[in-house]
C-alpha cells in the first residue's frame, strides 16, 4: 500500500473521529513507481473517544513485475495508535494465499515511512522519505535467501535458491522517468542454490557481494555483481570447485538479450596465485556458451586439479593428477566452438599418482587457430610410460584451418632404441564431435629387456620394431593402421588389429590379433620356468582383448613345426608342468611304465587351443583322443603321449596355476 494514500485515510479518520467510528475504502488499482495493487480494500474501526483503533488493509492481488514478484490475497491487521511525533503506526501479522505468516510493523507519517518485516530471527526493515519518495532504504538481518528467489528468477530462470541468509543494505530506486535500479551491498553466510537439470550447484558458501541491478523500459536487465567467497563448494558441469578459507575475488558484468540469452562484457577471478581470470563471455538462450574470450594464468599449478580440475580429471580417469610449475591459457570460442587458443608451459611437471605417465620440465607454447597459421613449439626434458623412461623430445607445431599439425618428425629416445613421430594432427572439440587425434608411429630397435623388467614381465630378450602408417583417436577409441613386429625368441611375433578405449581413462581395454612365427621353445621355457622344451613354436591369438589390462576374450591356437637341424625333446619337468595347468594325463601303456626312468623324451608335434569366453576356456589340442585331446605327440622310444580330458577350465584357476608354474610351485610328479 503506497504511503500517501494511507496516511491520507488516517489524517481524515483523525479528524472526524468523535463521530465516526468506523472507515472503509475500496480502491480498484493503485500505481507506484515499481508496484501495482488491486482490489485494494482497507477498513479503520475507531472507538469515540478511544485512544487506538484497528486497522485491516486487504489486497487482491499485489505485482512488482519488475523484480518478479507477485502476492495473491494479501491480508494486514494490526492495532492503529497515534504518536506523540504526529506519526501513526501499527504492527500485526500478514497473511497470504501461499507461505508462512510475517510480521509487520508500520510507522506512517507525511514525512516519512519506516517498516519493518520479521519472521523466525529474520528481520527487513525499510526506509522511505517522502521528500525523496522514489528512493527506498532496505535493511536486512539474517534474511533468507529464499525471499530473493523470484528476484533471481527474473535473471535466470531455471535457478533455484535452497539455503542461506543475508546480512547488509539495499537501495531501491524507482523514478517514473528512468529504469528501475536496485544496488546493494551484502554479506551472505551458507548459500545454497542449483538448477532445474542439476548442471549448476552452490553448496555452504560463504562471502560478500556488491551488486548494481537496473531494468531499463523495453530493454533487458542489466546487472553488475563483484565480492568474494570463501568455504563451500560449486558444481558448473564438470567442473568442480572447492573453496578454502582463502578468499576469492570475483566480478560480473551482465546484460540480457532482447531474444534470450546473456552478453557479458566482463568476467574476472582472482583466486590468489593458483588461478587469476579475465575475460567476456556470452550466453545463449537455454544457456548454452555462446561466445568466450579468456585470458587465464596460474604461477602455481600444483593446487590447480584439486581446486579446480578434478571432476574433469575424474571423468578421464586421471583423479590425482599432481602438476607443478605455472601456465597461462589465452581462449576463444565463437558459436560454441574453439577458434583460437595459445597456452604457454614454464618448467611444468606432470606425474600421475598410479604412475602410468610422468612429464618433466615441460616448456614452450602451443598455438591453435581455426584461420591463418600460427606456429609454436613444445619441448619436455624426460619423462615415462608406465615405468618406461624416455628422453627429451622437441615438438615444432603449425596451425592452420582448425586443424593443429607437427611441423616435422620428431624423435624420442626409449628402452635403448628410438621412436619416431610423424604425421601428428589434432582437432579440437566442435559442435557434434569430440577432440580428434591422429598420429604416425615408427619403432626402432626397442629392448623386450628393459621393457620386460620394467613391466615386472619376465626376462624376455629381444627387440620389438615395426610402424603404424596411421593412428586415430576419437570418442575415446585409439585405432591403429598397420602392425607392429617384435624380434622375440629368435622368431617373430606381429600384431595387427590394434586398438584401444579410453586409454587413460577408466577400465582401458586393448583389442588385437597376434601371429607367432617361429619362436625358439627352449627360450620360452626357460623364461617361464616351465621345464625344458626344445623345438620351434608358431601360432594365433586372435581377437585378444584385455579389459584394465586383464585378459577377457581370445581365441589362441600354438603348435610347433619341425625345422631342420632343431631337435624336438621335452623334459619330464615340462610333462609335468603340462599336465598340473591342462590336467593333462598320460595315456597309460607298456612303454608308459618306463617314463619316469628318462630325464627328456621326442615328440613328433605339440599344439594346444584356448577359446576364452565369460571366464571359462575352451581347450583343444592336436586332435581328439577318445573322450580327450592329445597335447603332446609322441615319438621314439618311450613313446610319450600328453592328453587333456578337461576340455572346459575356468580361467581364473588357469591362470593360478599357470603362475603356480612360474613360481615352482608344482613338484615333478611321476607314475
Amino acid at each position: 500500500m503506497p504511503a500517501r494514500i494511507l496516511t491520507l485515510l488516517l489524517m481524515a479518520l483523525a479528524a472526524c473521529q468523535v463521530q465516526a467510528r468506523t472507515a472503509t475504502a475500496s480502491i480498484a488499482t493503485i500505481r507506484a513507481p515499481g508496484v501495482e495493487l488491486r482490489d485494494v480494500r482497507v477498513r479503520l474501526h475507531w472507538p469515540a473517544g478511544a485512544t487506538s483503533g484497528e486497522l485491516r488493509v486487504e489486497a487482491a492481488r499485489i505485482e512488482a513485475d519488475a523484480l518478479g514478484y507477485r502476492y495473491e490475497d494479501v491480508r494486514w491487521q494490526c492495532p492503529l495508535a497515534r504518536a506523540d511525533d504526529d506519526a501513526w503506526r501499527c504492527a500485526g501479522p500478514l497473511r497470504g494465499q501461499a507461505g508462512a505468516p510475517m510480521h509487520l510493523s508500520v510507522d506512517l507519517s507525511s514525512a516519512r515511512t519506516d517498516a519493518v518485516l520479521s519472521q523466525r530471527g529474520a528481520r527487513l526493515a525499510v526506509h522511505r522519505n517522502a521528500a525523496a519518495p522514489d528512493a527506498t532504504q532496505l535493511r536486512l538481518e539474517r534474511v533468507p535467501l529464499a525471499w530473493a528467489q523470484a528476484l533471481l528468477a527474473q535473471a535466470w530462470a531455471a535457478g533455484r535458491l535452497d539455503a542461506g541468509v543475508a546480512d547488509g543494505a539495499i537501495a531501491l530506486h524507482t523514478p517514473a522517468d528512468r529504469p528501475l535500479r536496485v544496488e546493494g551491498r551484502l554479506a551472505l553466510t551458507g548459500v545454497a542454490l542449483e538448477s532445474q537439470d542439476a548442471s549448476v550447484a552452490v553448496g555452504d558458501i560463504d562471502g560478500s557481494i556488491v551488486f548494481d541491478y537496473r531494468q531499463p523500459d523495453g530493454a533487458g536487465a542489466l546487472v553488475a555483481i563483484e565480492g568474494d567467497l570463501r568455504d563451500g563448494e560449486v558444481l558448473v558441469g564438470n567442473t568442480y570447485l572447492a573453496l578454502g578459507a582463502r578468499p576469492v575475488r570475483f566480478a560480473v558484468d551482465a546484460r540480457q538479450l532482447p531474444g534470450g540469452g546473456w552478453a557479458m562484457p566482463r568476467l574476472a577471478w582472482q583466486d590468489a596465485d593458483t588461478l587469476s581470470v579475465e575475460g567476456s563471455a556470452g550466453l545463449a538462450a537455454d544457456g548454452g556458451l555462446r561466445q568466450l574470450e579468456l585470458d587465464a594464468r596460474s604461477q602455481a599449478l600444483g593446487a590447480l586439479p584439486e581446486r579446480y580440475l578434478s571432476g574433469w580429471l575424474g571423468l578421464a580417469g586421471l583423479s590425482g593428477l599432481q602438476l607443478a610449475g605455472s601456465a597461462g591459457l589465452r581462449l576463444r570460442v565463437d558459436a560454441g566452438e574453439v577458434v583460437s587458443f595459445d597456452a604457454d608451459f614454464d618448467a611444468v611437471d606432470v606425474h600421475d599418482p598410479q604412475q602410468r605417465f610422468r612429464i618433466d620440465g615441460l616448456h614452450g607454447t602451443l598455438r591453435h587457430a581455426s584461420g591463418a597459421a600460427v606456429e609454436s613449439e613444445l619441448r619436455w626434458r624426460d619423462g615415462a610410460l608406465y615405468d618406461l623412461a624416455f628422453g627429451p623430445i622437441r615438438l615444432p607445431m603449425r596451425s592452420e584451418a582448425g586443424t593443429l599439425r607437427l611441423r616435422e618428425a620428431a624423435d624420442l629416445a626409449m628402452l635403448g632404441g628410438k621412436v619416431r613421430l610423424d604425421g601428428f594432427t589434432l582437432q579440437p572439440p566442435r559442435a557434434g564431435s569430440g577432440l580428434r587425434l591422429g598420429f604416425g608411429l615408427e619403432l626402432e630397435a626397442l629392448d623386450l629387456g628393459q621393457l620386460a623388467q620394467a613391466l615386472g614381465w619376465p626376462a624376455f630378450r629381444g627387440t620389438l620394431g615395426g610402424s603404424i602408417p596411421s593412428a586415430r583417436y576419437a570418442d575415446e577409441r585409439l585405432e591403429f593402421d598397420g602392425g607392429l613386429s617384435m624380434q622375440l625368441f629368435e622368431g617373430r611375433v606381429d600384431v595387427g588389429a590394434l586398438a584401444m578405449e579410453r586409454p587413460f581413462g577408466v577400465a582401458p581395454t586393448l583389442s588385437a590379433d597376434l601371429s607367432l612365427h617361429d619362436l625358439d621353445l627352449l627360450g620360452i621355457t626357460e623364461v617361464f620356468d616351465f621345464g625344458s622344451i626344445t623345438g620351434r613354436l608358431h601360432g594365433r591369438i586372435d581377437d585378444l582383448r584385455l579389459v584394465d589390462w586383464t585378459a577377457t576374450a581370445f581365441d589362441a591356437e600354438l603348435h610347433t613345426q619341425p625345422r631342420a637341424g632343431v631337435r624336438q625333446r621335452i623334459s619330464q619337468r615340462a610333462v609335468q608342468d603340462i599336465s598340473s595347468v591342462g590336467d593333462a594325463s598320460f595315456v597309460s601303456s607298456l612303454q608308459g611304465r618306463l617314463i619316469g626312468l628318462f630325464d627328456d623324451f621326442g615328440y613328433r608335434r605339440m599344439g594346444i587351443g584356448c577359446r576364452l569366453a565369460n571366464e571359462v576356456c575352451r581347450m583343444s589340442g592336436l586332435h581328439s583322443a577318445g573322450e580327450g585331446f592329445t597335447i603332446v605327440e609322441g615319438a621314439g622310444v618311450p613313446k610319450l603321449q600328453v592328453v587333456g580330458f578337461n576340455r572346459d577350465v575356468d580361467w581364473p584357476t588357469l591362470v593360478e596355476r599357470l603362475a603356480a608354474v612360474a613360481s615352482g610351485d608344482v613338484a615333478p610328479v611321476v607314475e
